[in-house]
């Protein structure tokens, strides 16, 4: 008995490591590949520094149009998105992927891992489609600058109070609890293969999606590309699921956007 109790928790070891390899590894390659630009002609760090050198004319995007800049942008929203959520649902896959080397111990748990994963990062695609044609609708009507980031002050505004007023809404609190808390979600409603996988992997992505999407529309006000807006959403995201202080941290952020939006339309 204590030879398969030690063989089962060897077993969920090496799952784990394997796990959190892959997923770190396309974390860090979604990471690598926003920093550099995404296509974009420019670094991420470079287009964080245009909004100040752009009055001399350095440092500019390359002005594309057509197809090929829709492709790029859907490219970039999608990809910033995996380097930005990715790591918060971490914790999630692996506790899937446990649970299913527990239920049968003969059968390894990374294809409905992956697929947990895919279905995930599918709801985060879908949103990144959304995202581009807001982007498009944007530009077309000059809110925003070739940076990529707002050019007006009501729309900045706009943004931060709406991310602000999200914070407190039950339907962004429900998500959140989800999202801090998805063992009962995976215990009770765990679906057997690939296919239930990856549909516990849409439903996961959908309460995330809840929970983050206003966060997410901030990059329009900070900068698209701006690598700094990337890296401090994606660090408030993990402190707001992981954290223990993550719920009291939303709220205090969230009332301090409130208070940016207001000062910007008053002032």
């Amino acid at each position: 008995m204590a030879d398969n109790l030690s063989s089962v928790e060897r077993l969920l070891r090496r799952d784990h490591q394997i796990v959190m390899g892959a997923l770190v590894l396309v974390a860090v390659l979604a990471w690598v590949y926003t920093m550099s630009g995404v296509g974009m002609g420019s670094s991420a760090l470079d287009m964080s520094r245009m909004p100040w050198t752009a009055v001399s004319g350095h440092n500019m995007v390359m002005p594309m149009s057509g197809v090929s800049y829709i492709f790029v942008l859907l490219a970039m929203w999608w990809v910033m998105m995996i380097a930005m959520m990715l790591p918060s649902a971490a914790p999630t896959i692996l506790l899937t992927a446990a649970l299913n080397r527990r239920s049968t111990t003969d059968r390894p748990p990374y294809g409905t891992a992956a697929f947990f994963t895919f279905g995930y990062l599918l709801v985060w695609f879908l949103f990144s489609l959304v995202a581009m044609v807001g982007q498009l609708v944007l530009e077309s009507n000059g809110l925003l600058s070739t940076m990529m980031h707002s050019k007006s002050a009501y729309l900045t505004a706009g943004l931060l109070l709406a991310a602000g007023v999200w914070q407190f809404f039950p339907i962004k609190q429900a998500c959140l609890r989800h999202c801090r808390s998805p063992v009962e979600f995976i215990t009770r409603h765990r679906r057997p293969g690939n296919r239930g996988a990856l549909v516990m992997g849409l439903h996961h992505g959908t309460y995330c999606l809840g929970c983050c999407w206003f966060l997410m529309a901030l990059l329009f006000a900070g900068g698209v590309m701006n690598l700094y807006w990337i890296a401090g959403l994606a660090l408030f995201v993990l402190i707001e699921k992981l954290f223990s202080s993550g719920v009291l941290f939303g709220r205090v952020t969230g009332a301090g956007f409130i208070i940016a939006g207001t000062a910007l339309l008053v002032l």
